[in-house]
């Protein structure tokens, strides 16, 4: 790679960077908001709700069309998301 092209990979990479730390923020924010869900539910059963999920992903879906991103990556981002989330009131529940 040529020392311009360098700089210029490393200009992008730290614009990548300001914004994963945007996005931890968010992250932060929407655990947040998990918590409080997570304190409504009253058994482990309403942890996972498919018909929400489907609802979330072909909404993402359509958004991202929209957008012009590929579906298939917001598609993966969100399904991870939302795993881990369930991964997160799972644990969250059992400390109920």
């Amino acid at each position: 790679m040529s020392p311009k092209n360098k700089k210029k990979l490393n200009i992008q990479r730290e614009k990548i960077d300001k914004l994963d730390n945007k996005l931890l923020s968010i992250i932060k924010i929407r655990t947040e908001i998990v918590k409080k869900v997570i304190s409504l539910k009253n058994n482990r059963k309403e942890i996972v709700d498919k018909k929400r999920i489907a609802f979330i992903l072909r909404k993402i879906k359509k958004s991202s069309i929209k957008r012009n991103i590929d579906p298939l990556i917001t598609n993966k981002i969100w399904k991870s998301m939302i795993c881990s989330y369930i991964d997160f009131e799972r644990k969250a529940f059992k400390k109920k």
